[in-house]
């Protein structure tokens, strides 16, 4: 990957001049959408729409004016959104409580980026909310514009997947919103209405579609994934003198292990997945890869509900399928929000799984007790407070590390703690980001929710700008040179906002780092570590 100090297209100075002060001069109904290189999305291939049996598959181009909707798009996004409003009661009331008091203004990084006001949460959320009042309200009906309503036309529809696709569902909004109004869900909904029309994005559809066929969002067929995990193993061996045969399909074993592709696919996730490799080694844990449902991330929470119930269908079919006990998931964000948040009413109680049971402490997640499934996290944290790892964190002491709460896993799943204590134990050089931009209150990587393509680099920098600053703030203060995460996206994008907006921070997984920290059985004397760079004083 090209670093960023080296690209000319893109200047620091260009991004940072933002004026918050200035507006269009025009209403906000009636600012059209500047579709400007940079900050929009490629469309779903129709190859992609057709596999996944999704509607108005055909070549269009987001640049052309006309996008190719059906005759009758109008009723059938009008319908769509009746037929939801019905069926998600917490839509009906996110389109009515909002007070527009702007709590939320300032909260996105995405505005914080571009000083664009139709990025503001509350903004965002009025392209759609005003057609809610036009077509289901009688004030609306009656009052139109006095009463924020407006109609429903092929201009709102553009500016719906300008604007739908410059959100990464983080929810940061809804930590500081009276009323409780997650914004995210807005954002969901949006996208399921474009998605009738058949307008979706390439960078997500193309997951969903692979997902669905292989099961991993990359397409690797079974064959090519125990490829690479045999030069993963290799580099393993290499590193620590241990041999590694991980299992895969094995039935009958006590625990599923799944983690979102990311993390054997590509640097730097693939040194996280070596982690997983030797923590389950040296454990002796009775565990199973699969290779059919090789993928815990899932990208149907960009889509539809309909798609998030199909893609995570897969990981519990395989466990049954196994016979395993339960499930073990990795350093995933968006998998554990569709995991904590929404597997119990869309694919229902996993019953037939055991409550999760650590074979090694015996630890009882009771928390864990309907979804059958733990984190990664908070089976490390346990063994750790358990003294069941040897540890020497004097092998990390070249790092100072700051950590970044991945957006899925705090707000949504309030895991907060337990990455903080498996790091403060795995390395002695810790240092916390401003409290603002931390826990609860975490800034976003500005490539979540399917907006980490390159054709969107501009948004991805904008949106980058918040935690790329106080990545900064620590690399400067404290000469902080890792930032440590639990996200396989966090993984792939916070490479490139600190490229750009913290040059010389690289982005590391906690399993990493876990695994560089453990003194293993029959270890070689380590003189290099998982990414074979030579470790400082070894």
């Amino acid at each position: 990957m090209a670093k960023f100090d080296e690209m000319e297209y893109y200047k620091q100075a260009e991004l940072l001049n933002i004026d918050y002060d200035q507006v269009p001069d025009s209403d906000w109904m009636d600012t059209p959408v500047d579709f400007r290189p940079g900050t929009f999305i490629y469309p779903g291939k129709p190859a992609r729409l057709e596999y996944l049996d999704l509607p108005n598959a055909r070549e269009w181009s987001v640049l052309e004016e006309d996008w190719k909707l059906q005759d009758n798009w109008k009723q059938i996004v009008l319908e769509g959104m009746a037929e939801r409003l019905t069926k998600y009661r917490s839509f009906k009331l996110f389109m009515d409580v909002c007070v527009r008091c702007g709590a939320c203004a300032d909260k996105c990084h995405f505005y914080i980026g571009s000083a664009d006001p139709k990025n503001m949460p509350v903004l965002r959320a009025e392209l759609l909310r005003s057609i809610y009042r036009k077509e289901f309200t009688m004030v609306g009906k009656v009052l139109g514009k006095i009463a924020g309503a407006r109609e429903l036309t092929i201009d709102v529809i553009k500016e719906w997947f300008y604007y739908f696709f410059q959100c990464t569902e983080c929810r940061r909004c809804s930590v500081f919103c009276p009323y409780g109004i997650d914004t995210a869900e807005i954002t969901m909904m949006g996208r399921e209405l474009l998605g009738l029309l058949g307008l979706y994005v390439n960078w997500i559809i193309e997951p969903c579609a692979n997902c669905f066929r292989t099961g991993n969002h990359l397409g690797i067929q079974p064959h090519a994934l125990k490829d690479i995990f045999e030069d993963l193993c290799d580099d393993i061996k290499t590193a620590t003198g241990i041999e590694i045969d991980p299992p895969f399909n094995k039935k009958g074993a006590d625990i599923l292990f799944v983690t979102p592709s990311g993390d054997f696919f590509a640097e730097p996730g693939i040194f996280t997945c070596m982690g997983y490799l030797i923590l389950f080694h040296e454990l002796g844990l009775n565990y199973t890869w699969s290779t059919y449902a090789s993928e815990g991330g899932n990208f149907g929470l960009f889509t539809s509900h309909e798609m998030i119930k199909r893609l995570n269908a897969k990981m519990y079919m395989e466990a049954e399928r196994l016979g395993v006990k339960w499930i073990l998931g990795g350093e995933c964000g968006h998998m554990w929000r569709v995991i904590n948040q929404y597997m119990d009413t869309m694919n229902g109680p996993a019953d037939f799984l055991e409550v999760p049971k650590s074979p090694i402490t015996g630890t009882v997640f009771e928390n864990a007790k309907s979804t059958k499934m733990v984190h990664i996290m908070e089976f490390v944290s346990d063994l750790i407070k358990h003294k069941k790892l040897k540890l020497d964190p004097s092998r990390n002491d070249h790092i100072n590390v700051t950590f970044h709460d991945s957006c899925n896993p705090a707000r949504g799943m309030g895991i907060i703690e337990e990455p903080r204590y498996v790091l403060k134990n795995i390395c002695n050089n810790f240092y916390e980001m401003p409290e603002n931009t931390i826990r609860e209150q975490t800034f976003c990587c500005g490539g979540g929710a399917g907006l980490g393509t390159d054709e969107n680099m501009e948004m991805r920098l904008r949106g980058g700008l918040p935690r790329g600053a106080a990545v900064r703030y620590v690399q400067e203060q404290f000469n902080v040179n890792q930032l440590a995460c639990m996200c396989a996206i966090d993984r792939a994008t916070l490479v490139t906002v600190c490229n750009y907006w913290a040059p010389g921070v690289e982005v590391t997984g906690i399993s990493e780092l876990l695994a560089n920290a453990m003194v293993l059985k029959g270890e070689n004397d380590r003189k290099l570590n998982l990414r074979l760079e030579e470790i400082p004083g070894k």
